[in-house]
């Protein structure tokens, strides 16, 4: 969408990077792929007409202060675009208490990490506390309902709660196997069912540099 303008891939990690470069290997874009904290980006002042962040200021210890530095390396009256999932507001069916569990450990779990997991809801607090004056808050929702959808996300989960960091987290934190097992079986119970549905909100901003 922005060729033949240049675009900058920041990752936290050389490991996430190869990832992203994978992304790209049968795109003819023009990318420079860089490791990088967003909170302190080695970037230049006033270079980027648009800087994007999707499901990255949920995770990171100072949302507002990443937000300065995405501000700072955008061009005046250019665009800092952020999105982020807001996980008390999931909503879905058939109500098995194992994904409540779920829910609980994985709140536990990324605010252990000084994370926000609820980041969707305060986005536009952040922005104001950045400085952003102009911003448009907005919302949406990916809706999970059909088959292919489903084993998207609930085998994603099923596996994720025993096989990730965020498992071996949990198992640090003195969460019990037969717990994740537990959850996992669950989301496999999900993906399984025809009648299964999740709807994932998520906080959005297009705040003008």
């Amino acid at each position: 969408m922005v060729e033949p303008g240049r675009t900058t891939a920041l990752e936290a990690s050389a490991d996430a990077l190869d990832i992203t470069r994978k992304a790209f290997e049968n795109v003819e874009v023009d990318v420079e792929f860089v490791v990088g904290d967003v909170h302190a980006l080695d970037l230049p002042d006033d270079t980027y007409d648009v800087v994007h962040a999707h499901q990255v200021l949920q995770h990171v210890a100072d949302p507002v202060q990443a937000l300065r530095e995405m501000r700072r390396v955008c061009k005046p009256g250019g665009i800092v675009a952020v999105r982020d999932s807001d996980y008390h507001g999931f909503v879905w069916y058939p109500a098995l208490p194992e994904l409540d569990e779920w829910m609980g450990l994985y709140q536990r779990m990324a605010r252990a990490n000084k994370g926000e997991p609820d980041a969707g809801r305060r986005l536009l607090a952040w922005a104001h506390a950045a400085g952003f004056e102009q911003v448009e808050a907005t919302t949406s929702t990916w809706a999970f309902t059909n088959p292919e959808d489903r084993a998207f996300w609930g085998g994603m989960w099923a596996d994720r709660i025993l096989k990730s960091a965020l498992a071996d987290q949990a198992r640090a934190a003195g969460v019990p196997e037969e717990t994740l097992t537990a959850i996992s079986e669950a989301w496999q119970t999900w993906t399984a069912g025809p009648d299964s549905w999740i709807s994932i909100l998520h906080g959005e901003l297009l705040c003008t540099a």
